[in-house]
């Protein structure tokens, strides 16, 4: 591993060093303004990306797309994702992150999800390059800021053409290309992430539902490229986070939304955790604010005593398990 980390370094989109070069990646009903805040507070996060923003919403002055596209300052560099297949629409949004203060825009050539597919946009882009083609060219004429697109090896697997449409994108002027995969999916221990460096040599590679249930992933692993021992959480930095992140989202949405979007991030947050999956039973079974608060103090204190965790009124209950969350079907549509 030493020498593969000695390899490692910042990488450059145009004038925008990505250093580390980790990227959280984008997730749909994830990666809003409260979990980014959140992530890259714990550090080692070199770009962060919006979640991926419909062009149809977006140019039709849709609020959730707008608001899909708020960050803050200290988030930079910071790229806005959108999808779509009309290079018009897709002109115009790429017009409005720019005009946001965007430092990058990316499309997003990669979601394989249906309601994403059908209409054109996503991993559909693949298997229609001469669209592909006209949508970047159109956005490239538009924006000053960086082009990029994240793609996937194929459309399918009997059609893998990654190399074809990442020429075709170099020849459009995009300036950094995302392969998934390759470069991205599903990396949720630091080896993980070593291994995709050393496997494919990519630039940088990047980290999604890992750091759902790990917000230190980040760290731990710029941690060891520059020699450090990784940082590890105590039960107490585990329990601050789950609160700290409670707060953002009471600040930034309603009440019901910011329990929902609790109890999602506890579901993948608390695996492996000493009864975390009671724990979880416990928070899905919670339904206003006090309630949750109540359950992550229960629980914390529980363990940190050394006393097992029983759950709700300390005894055991049917385990109701947190879904596995794909990259790009959450919130799709919505």
């Amino acid at each position: 591993m030493a020498f593969i980390m000695s390899e490692i370094k910042p990488f450059k989109i145009r004038n925008i060093e990505i250093n580390p070069p980790l990227v959280l990646s984008p997730m749909a009903g994830v990666t809003d303004i409260s979990f980014r805040r959140l992530l890259k507070q714990r550090g080692g996060i070199g770009l962060t990306v919006s979640e991926f923003i419909s062009v149809e919403g977006l140019t039709r002055n849709n609020p959730k797309s707008k608001r899909q596209m708020r960050f803050y300052e200290n988030e930079r560099p910071f790229a806005v994702q959108i999808f779509g297949a009309q290079p018009e629409r897709m002109r115009m949004a790429a017009e409005m992150a720019e005009e946001v203060g965007a430092d990058i825009l990316d499309v997003n050539c990669g979601c394989p999800a249906p309601k994403v597919v059908k209409h054109g946009g996503g991993s559909g882009l693949l298997r229609d390059l001469p669209r592909l083609e006209t949508i970047l060219k159109e956005i490239k004429k538009a924006i000053t800021i960086p082009l990029t697109i994240k793609i996937r090896a194929g459309y399918s697997d009997s059609t893998i053409n990654a190399v074809e449409t990442a020429k075709l994108a170099e020849a459009c002027g995009v300036e950094h290309i995302a392969l998934h995969v390759s470069g991205s999916g599903d990396i949720t221990t630091i080896q993980q992430a070593f291994d995709r460096f050393r496997e494919t040599n990519c630039d940088g590679v990047l980290i999604g539902r890992g750091g759902m249930a790990n917000p230190w992933i980040f760290r731990q692993i710029e941690d060891t490229i520059n020699g450090r021992r990784p940082f590890q959480p105590t039960l107490e930095d585990k329990r601050a986070v789950l609160l700290e992140y409670f707060d953002m989202l009471r600040e930034d949405m309603p009440q019901l939304a910011a329990i929902g979007r609790m109890k999602q991030l506890a579901g993948q947050f608390t695996r492996g955790l000493q009864g975390g999956a009671l724990f979880r039973t416990a928070l899905y079974h919670s339904h206003s604010v006090d309630e949750i608060l109540d359950r992550i103090s229960e629980y914390f204190e529980t363990i940190s005593a050394g006393r097992q965790y029983f759950g709700e009124a300390g005894k055991p209950a049917e385990i109701i398990e947190a879904p596995e969350l794909d990259s790009c079907e959450v919130g799709v549509g919505m």
